[in-house]
């Protein structure tokens, strides 16, 4: 590991720390929308890419981030059931990240602060708002990371036929 690795590794120990203190949060958010372009990184380097456990947060405050860090985690846990599909991998992934902003839209309409923008469009306008301005378009890896275990989230199920 190189000394830039170690250091990233290190400060994403310190933000989670940190965060423990109540001090304020960021998730880069949204994600991409799957590419062919991007597919292998989705499926390669999910690991290396963060997640967000409750114990990152502060205990209170910062609910559109805890939104995000969950959509971002449920994200990644349908990848990694697409990417173990041999075929229709990308048109998995497609739907799963369709599935995950959809319903990080629902939640956000569930609380009475103001509203993702994106959530605010509908149909291909909501896609292209959040397939836009994209923290990491190509799903790379933060280097020195691993991700922690985390627990599979259940509500999605892949639909062949849509491909």
């Amino acid at each position: 590991m190189t000394w830039i690795g170690l250091i990233q590794a290190f400060g994403i120990l310190l933000i989670a720390w940190h965060n423990n203190l109540g001090e304020s949060v960021n998730v880069p958010f949204p994600p991409a929308r799957p590419t062919a372009s991007n597919l292998a990184n989705i499926c390669t380097q999910g690991q290396g890419r963060p997640r967000y456990a409750d114990s990152f947060f502060p205990r209170s405050g910062a609910g559109h981030f805890k939104r995000r860090g969950k959509a971002i985690n449920r994200l990644e846990s349908w990848y990694a059931r697409c990417c173990g599909l041999p075929a229709e991998r990308l048109c998995c992934a497609r739907q799963a990240w369709k599935e995950a902003l959809s319903q990080f839209c629902t939640e956000e309409f569930m609380t009475m602060s103001g509203h993702y923008e994106c959530c605010r469009m509908d149909g291909d306008e909501r896609w292209t708002c959040f397939d836009s301005e994209l923290p990491n378009p190509d799903y790379e890896a933060t280097p020195g990371y691993t991700a922690p275990a985390m627990p599979f989230e259940p509500g999605f199920d892949f639909d062949v036929n849509a491909c």
